[in-house]
């Protein structure tokens, strides 16, 4: 493989690796924020317990996610430094305010969160935890700031082939930004709560003394995990609707829509040939594409010929057309995911309602299974809306190919490459034993925790 293809490899793995640790660090902290709220407003020590048992998880997987994202920012300077020269007027401000406020911000107050139990005011300490859910919150907002022009360039002007910021506002303003923000924030909202709900079953399934807890846990989790997988879905289909406007190939390539159509059907199942660009087998739904992209039955999509001869007309000889099998499977698994979060929510609600989820340990088991279904659905979604925005590092300003570094051999890249994924398996697995073993040991008995074991875990780092 070539130097492109081999960066191309390792930039990907590493922020799917990396994006598999950030979203349950928001989601858990907004619950753990939740759960030490209502022991604040109701002095029932039952949720003090719960914040100090998620919030241990939530150490282990905050220090995993921060060794994971710091080689990100090497990789825009070692394989990629003609993207990173044509692109850091624009990237330079929105990427150091969130090191420098937002992740500072959300260490520095986590600390305090960790060591500042029984030692600052109930209401100080739990300032401090929704602090750390506000910077984590700020830092995911910074770095869609900079994706966000990838996907949809605003406020620049070319000069000497660079794209120079003109207008810091236009940046913040960016549609795509605010059709990516609430999207990637109720997706971590949905994995947060269902990492809660699985463990939670777990305990159920394993008949755990302290069941009062993990009953609490569950009802707080399940009803999280419903708004945030009703949530998603509608932003979703909000930034579709904006996908179709802004990157109608990208869409094109999510349905397998080889030719204009209007009304344009919704793909239920395509078996397509991508190289003469036509169909093999297709199951589809009249009018439904139509009515997603413009609440309307009429409208119209353009396929991935007509648009393919308008790129070239635009930009040149080329091929422009995404990995349509990638992007088309990426998307039925991230609505697959959706969808089944949200049933599963809805039956463990159902049945903690009737008081019969306890007993019902084949669902018990599907919830304990639920914990992949956010991350399976996060990552398909990010490689569409990277993978699918194909062949352009910066759309319609900057091609992949072009901005790759141009004296790097593809032998240091591999080396790296096999390097990283070494050394992220063994993160990973050091990662899943510990959270494993927190997570299968259980409550603590009321009269065992105490601050030092908050110490404990964090000196095991």
């Amino acid at each position: 493989m070539d130097a492109l293809t081999l960066s191309r490899l390792q930039f990907g793995s590493t922020i799917i690796y990396h994006f598999l640790f950030v979203p349950l660090t928001i989601g858990l902290a907004l619950i753990i924020a939740i759960m030490e709220t209502i022991y604040v407003r109701s002095g029932n020590d039952t949720y003090k317990r719960m914040a100090q048992f998620w919030g241990k998880l939530f150490l282990i997987n905050f220090a995993l996610g921060v060794v994971t994202g710091i080689v990100q920012e090497f990789q825009f300077g070692m394989n990629w430094s003609t993207y990173s020269r044509f692109i850091g007027d624009v990237f330079g401000a929105p990427l150091a305010i969130e090191a420098l406020l937002a992740f500072f911000l959300e260490s520095t107050f986590l600390g305090v969160w960790i060591f500042g139990w029984e030692k600052l005011s109930k209401k100080v300490h739990l300032l401090a935890i929704w602090l750390v859910v506000l910077a984590s919150n700020l830092s995911a907002f910074w770095i869609l700031i900079a994706n966000s022009f990838m996907q949809q360039p605003v406020g620049y002007a070319m000069h000497n082939g660079r794209a120079e910021m003109t207008n810091f506002f236009a940046l913040l303003t960016n549609p795509t930004l605010w059709e990516q923000f609430p999207h990637v924030f109720f997706g971590a909202v949905c994995t947060g709560a269902f990492f809660v709900v699985g463990i939670s079953a777990y305990h159920f399934i394993k008949k755990s003394k302290d069941q009062d807890f993990f009953r609490k846990s569950m009802h707080i989790g399940l009803v999280i995990a419903l708004i945030g997988s009703i949530a998603v879905s509608v932003f979703g289909h909000l930034g579709g609707q904006h996908v179709v406007q802004q990157q109608p190939m990208k869409m094109a390539a999510a349905e397998a829509l080889w030719d204009s159509e209007s009304p344009a059907s919704f793909s239920l199942f395509t078996i397509g040939d991508p190289k003469n660009m036509k169909d093999v087998f297709a199951i589809k739904v009249p009018y439904a594409l139509s009515f997603l992209s413009y609440n309307n039955f009429s409208g119209e999509v353009k396929g991935i010929k007509e648009l393919q001869a308008q790129a070239v007309k635009e930009y040149g000889p080329g091929n422009y057309v995404p990995p349509v099998v990638v992007i088309y499977w990426s998307f039925r698994v991230m609505l697959g995911m959706g969808a089944v979060m949200a049933l599963l929510a809805m039956g463990g609600l159902f049945l903690l309602w009737k008081k019969r989820l306890e007993q019902m340990s084949w669902f018990l088991w599907l919830l304990v299974g639920g914990i992949a279904l956010p991350y399976l659905g996060n990552t398909a979604g990010w490689m569409m809306a990277e993978i699918g925005r194909q062949p352009w590092l910066v759309n319609g300003l900057l091609k992949t190919a072009d901005g790759v570094s141009p004296n790097v051999s593809a032998g240091v890249i591999l080396f790296s490459l096999i390097t990283f994924i070494v050394l992220y398996g063994v993160l990973a697995a050091i990662d899943g034993i510990l959270i494993f073993k927190f997570a299968r040991k259980g409550v603590e008995p009321v009269e065992e925790h105490t601050e030092s074991k908050e110490k404990e875990l964090v000196a095991s780092f």
